[in-house]
């Protein structure tokens, strides 16, 4: 991460919009920005397959379902906020993951600037090539901060994404379970 490049862009920003950086308040804004991006940003120099890589071997084939990831992620359209749930269930063949490693998961790729359709599917398609699972099911909730601070202003809106990969695509009773049990 180029820390000197976003305090630069941070000050011609304050400056933009009317500021004086070098007023108490400020003058340490740009510093801490670029080191609140290393945090925001981080999941660009991580890799699921990391996370994903360390399996358990299992003799069962029955759905394995996380709830209730709690994320945030930035909005590459306006970088506000976006956040909310994610629920991931899979179908292990053969091998399980720990299920802290569903929830890292979801933190490399909701640290980027992101669209929550993308967020979806990432996270199912990191899943199905890294576990080889005999189906993944992914569902975000999410409040999008540029749909109620700005634009529309309809807080408490929520957007729902899904992704089905797998046995998930082929069977409306294994979604219908899915959806079931978060809801639980």
């Amino acid at each position: 991460m180029d820390y000197e490049k976003i305090e630069q862009a941070v000050c011609l920003f304050l400056e933009g919009i009317g500021e004086d950086t070098a007023r108490e308040g400020l003058k340490d804004t740009p510093v801490r920005i670029a080191k609140m991006c290393e945090e925001l940003f981080g999941g660009y120099t991580q890799d699921a397959g990391e996370h994903l890589s360390r399996t358990f071997h299992t003799d069962t084939g029955d759905m394995v379902v996380e709830k209730d990831i709690q994320f945030y992620s930035v909005c590459e359209h306006h970088l506000l906020p976006f956040y909310g749930k994610v629920h991931i269930g899979y179908i292990p063949d053969g091998k399980v993951v720990g299920l802290s490693k569903l929830a890292r998961t979801v933190e490399v790729y909701a640290r980027r600037a992101q669209i929550q359709e993308q967020l979806t599917s990432q996270i199912a398609d990191a899943l199905m090539k890294h576990l080889a699972p005999k189906g993944v099911m992914v569902m975000i909730e999410a409040e999008h901060m540029c749909m109620t601070m700005r634009g529309v202003k309809k807080p408490g809106s929520k957007t729902a994404t899904y992704a089905v990969r797998g046995e998930f695509e082929r069977n409306a009773t294994l979604q219908k379970m899915f959806m079931q049990m978060i809801k639980e």
